[in-house]
């Protein structure tokens, strides 16, 4: 398959921090990659760089072979772990705006992921629980005609009916000729749905590879080893 995204010796560093230490990757398109981490060990700082958001001190990201930069921000659609949204808006506003903001929003689609995850337009953001907030930002992101979807700890923080909508919602609607790239460090109900896990632990990619390979190689479930991996972190 070809490759959608590159990450090659991709460092960051915040004065005498290092919170990247050459990092490389690549993925294709038709997966769900998991970046497995627990906090600090450098998740949203590899996502926010490949989103464009902030710019490495060394290497280089490119998606369908376009370096990240102004170019590549229509390549790419990022949920960040805050809201999009503003607390005055209802569901209906939050569409509106990123159809304007975004010429590849697809509002059709946007609206069978609201009937999906049971969200209705006329809501309003400030009255919405943090899971149905979550799925309305999935509904957001998803929406967009992407190349590349990147998901910082998307289940974090919702309790476990809004996580299985969540994820149910993930498998049903991301497009097989993009790639998502999903972080978290909450491995127990998320595992199921990826192809391939990557673990980064103080910056540094110490594994990648494709989930029942792993599973077979290691013996015991991606959970299982992440509980091993971090357990001193």
């Amino acid at each position: 398959m070809d490759t959608v995204l590159q990450v090659h010796e991709v460092s960051k560093n915040y004065g005498a921090k290092k919170a990247l230490r050459g990092v490389s990757f690549q993925l294709a398109a038709g997966k769900i990659t998991g970046l497995l981490g627990s906090n600090g060990s450098g998740k949203s700082t590899l996502l926010k760089i490949i989103a464009g958001l902030t710019y490495p001190s060394s290497g280089e990201v490119t998606v369908q072979g376009t370096r990240i930069g102004p170019a590549s921000k229509a390549l790419i659609s990022y949920m960040p772990d805050r809201p999009l949204t503003e607390p005055w808006m209802n569901i209906g506003d939050a569409l509106t705006y990123y159809a304007d903001f975004y010429a590849d929003f697809d509002r059709e689609k946007a609206e069978r992921m609201l009937d999906f995850m049971k969200l209705k337009t006329k809501d309003r953001v400030k009255h919405l629980s943090k899971g149905m907030n979550e799925r309305l930002q999935l509904t957001l992101v998803l929406s967009r005609r992407a190349s590349v979807y990147l998901l910082d700890e998307p289940i974090g923080g919702v309790d476990p009916v809004a996580r299985t909508a969540i994820l149910n919602a993930l498998v049903e609607f991301y497009e097989e000729d993009s790639t998502l790239l999903v972080s978290t460090h909450l491995v127990t109900d998320i595992e199921r749905i990826f192809d391939d896990v990557m673990f980064i632990k103080d910056g540094e990619l110490i594994m990648h590879g494709e989930v029942e390979e792993i599973r077979l190689q290691q013996g015991k479930s991606i959970d299982e080893l992440f509980r091993e991996v971090y357990a001193e972190c």
